[in-house]
């Protein structure tokens, strides 16, 4: 599938939306207007292209393993690189990984799967999740972000459609 690209002249980083999840939808506009809002809270955000990548379970988590050795499940793997070559960084996220824990949690899909954007979108603005106080910074900067998210009702719209047996 060839990927779609939004641009976002103004915090001068290119979204590339890579979906490999066959059942997910979503609109790029409303993907992009997520990622405008999230990214203004923040300068220093790397510039070029930002490769956001919706992936099934089983290749997120080849893909894991692959790159970090670590072949249990996980939800979102974030690749920084190199700003010179104009690339901003890569996010992948588990569609499937982020459905289970929504309804474990009890919240919406696209609540669920925002955050693991807004996950991998911290790491690339230099925060971890590492070490406890790491980790609790980390948290609070995913709180932020989601409050100005609610409040703007800028949610992304994913929708996943059901699986056929």
């Amino acid at each position: 599938m060839n990927p779609r690209t939004e641009n976002c002249p103004e915090l001068q980083l290119s979204l590339e939306f890579n979906n490999l999840h066959p059942r997910l939808s979503y609109s790029d506009l409303k993907l992009r207007s997520f990622f405008e809002s999230i990214c203004s809270l923040y300068s220093g955000c790397p510039a070029g292209v930002l490769s956001i990548v919706f992936m099934e379970r089983e290749r997120h988590n080849r893909l894991h393993g692959e790159f970090l050795n670590d072949f249990r499940p996980t939800d979102v793997i974030t690749f920084p690189t190199d700003p010179d070559e104009g690339l901003a960084g890569e996010i992948c996220v588990s569609v499937d990984q982020a459905k289970e824990e929504s309804i474990a949690r009890k919240i919406p899909f696209c609540h669920e799967l925002a955050l693991y954007l807004i996950h991998g979108w911290l790491h690339l603005v230099g925060f971890d999740d590492l070490e406890k106080f790491e980790r609790q910074l980390m948290r609070n900067e995913e709180q932020r972000c989601l409050h100005l998210i609610r409040k703007s009702n800028l949610w992304p719209d994913f929708n996943l459609a059901p699986s056929v047996p």
